[in-house]
């Protein structure tokens, strides 16, 4: 049965600007609400470990923007509905899942400001819970019972746990480069954004290349937000961002500045750069911070995110405008614009 959206869909004057992320929230606020009340729901289980790992991750709270982007594509095509809440709750606990594991294999203690459920219970708890995550995901979605859905999911959470195991394979590898970075990010981050704004396109019952538009849009959205973060992993204020600064490099991972930092800098500084990925060295955040100022590496991974957040509008163009769409512009800007 339809669900009334919160606001309606009106025609919004400007939309290739895009709406503020304060007017975003506000429009997916009602929606949001029901997600939300549907993951607490669901989430619910007579194994008391996994309630109180649950419990941390929801109270953890976060933007939610994946379930959102889903909401917004089925309303940018005129589609609201129960549908459109259970597949957000379901792009919701398969992102949660993927932080569940990712923070293990990182061995990461701190997320959104607060110790990490790894941190807190330990990492077979925190791989389990993980686990009972990624199957009722599935669970929400075979009761949708519709097989385009199953594909798109399935096809998305392979690509994902490759994107994983990509990543494993390269870190501590100074030899990654710029094609490798993107080939692990695409897998890893994009491929679920793009999974989120396609199925929203298809429950509005879109055809075949109205489905790639907003799929084009997603993925390229998702390359845009994770250049944009691993930006701030070298640039923001560590309050604001809810974690340590230079987490990638402790962890050995090779990240868009200092790739380029390490293709542009003296030979003599590239050794010392690919000694420091080698050797996961956060002490030597200083030098690797000026190697980067010094090549350019902030400025140039953040023209390659504008360049994927431009992307994600075009795949927009000549859509009918409403508050939808001009949402969907606002979060192309938004995820290269943002402070944390």
């Amino acid at each position: 049965m339809d669900y009334a959206p919160s606001r309606p869909l009106t025609p919004a004057a400007g939309s290739a600007q895009g709406l503020s992320l304060a007017a975003i929230q506000s429009l997916a606020a009602t929606d949001m609400a029901a997600v939300d009340a549907l993951i607490r729901r669901r989430l619910a289980s007579d194994v008391v470990l996994v309630n109180q790992i649950g419990e941390h991750i929801v109270a953890a709270g976060g933007k939610r923007l994946r379930p959102m982007l889903l909401l917004l594509a089925a309303r940018a095509l005129g589609h609201a509905g129960a549908d459109a809440h259970q597949l957000a709750a379901v792009i919701e606990f398969i992102h949660t899942a993927t932080l569940l594991h990712d923070d293990v294999v990182d061995e990461s203690d701190l997320r959104r400001g607060r110790s990490t459920a790894n941190a807190l219970w330990g990492n077979a708890p925190s791989v389990l819970v993980g686990d009972f995550l990624y199957s009722r995901s599935f669970q929400l979605m075979v009761e949708l019972d519709r097989i385009e859905v199953m594909r798109i999911l399935a096809d998305t959470t392979n690509a994902i746990a490759e994107g994983e195991v990509l990543q494993l394979l390269h870190v501590r590898n100074p030899d990654t480069d710029e094609p490798a970075y993107l080939r692990v990010i695409e897998r890893k981050t994009a491929v679920l954004f793009a999974a989120a704004t396609r199925l929203g396109a298809l429950l509005a019952g879109a055809d075949e290349a109205l489905l790639q538009r907003f799929h084009d849009y997603g993925l390229n959205l998702g390359y845009a937000f994770q250049i944009a973060d691993d930006v701030l992993d070298y640039s923001a204020d560590e309050a604001d961002l809810g974690k340590h600064l230079g987490d990638d490099l402790a962890e050995g991972k090779a990240t868009l500045p200092l790739i380029h930092a390490i293709a542009h800098s003296p030979p003599e500084v590239a050794t010392r750069l690919r000694t420091v990925v080698e050797n996961g060295d956060a002490s030597s955040m200083p030098e690797v911070l000026a190697a980067i100022d010094a090549t350019g590496g902030l400025e140039y991974s953040r023209e390659c995110a504008r360049r994927y957040a431009e992307a994600a509008g075009r795949a927009l163009d000549g859509m009918e405008e409403n508050d939808a769409v001009a949402a969907l512009h606002g979060l192309a800007r938004y995820a290269v614009d943002r402070k944390h």
